[in-house]
C-alpha cells in the first residue's frame, strides 16, 4: 500500500470527478507545477491507485432502457473452470461487469438491453448457453440514486 499526501488525495478525488482534466490545469489548481504533477499522477498509476480513466457512457441514450443484474449459479462446480465461465461471460457484449462473489450465487452480471424482449434473447442465447451456466437470478434495475465513483 502506498501512502498517500495531501497533494495525492485531492488529486485523486479530482480525477475521480473529471478524469480528462490537463495536468497543467491540476497543477495550478493545487499549486504544482505541470511536471511536478505529472509524476504525481505516473506514481499513483504505477502503485495501482489510478486504474486508467474510463469514460462513462449513458446506457439509455445509447438504446440500452434496461439494466438487469443477474445472479449466476454454476450448475457443474469441478467440471468447468471458473476462468472459463469468467472469460466466455466477459466476451458478451451486453455483460457490462463480472463480479465473483460469495453467497447464493457464484457470479454477479450486470447486464444491459434495449428492452426486456432483447434481455430474454441474451439470456436465453448467449447466457444460459455457456459452459456451466446453472440457476440464475434477475433484478432489473429501477433507478440509480448514486452512481459508482470514488471511495
Amino acid at each position: 500500500m502506498i501512502e498517500l499526501d495531501g497533494i495525492d488525495r485531492r488529486l485523486v478525488r479530482a480525477l475521480a470527478d473529471d478524469a480528462l482534466q490537463t495536468a497543467g490545469a491540476l497543477g495550478r489548481r493545487f499549486g504544482l507545477s505541470q511536471p511536478a504533477t505529472w509524476r504525481r499522477i505516473r506514481k499513483l498509476e504505477a502503485a495501482g491507485v489510478l486504474r486508467g480513466r474510463r469514460l462513462r457512457l449513458n446506457a439509455q441514450s445509447l438504446g440500452f432502457g434496461v439494466t438487469v443484474f443477474l445472479g449466476v449459479k454454476l450448475a457443474t462446480k469441478g467440471r468447468v473452470s471458473l476462468e472459463d465461465f469468467e472469460r466466455a461471460v466477459s466476451a458478451i457484449p451486453e455483460v457490462q461487469q463480472v463480479e465473483h462473489v460469495l453467497g447464493l450465487y457464484d457470479y454477479r452480471l450486470r447486464v444491459v438491453a434495449r428492452d426486456l424482449p432483447d434481455f430474454e434473447r441474451v439470456l436465453r442465447r448467449r447466457i444460459m448457453t455457456l459452459p456451466g451456466a446453472g440457476e440464475v437470478e434477475a433484478n432489473v434495475l429501477l433507478s440509480e440514486e448514486r452512481l459508482p465513483g470514488p471511495l
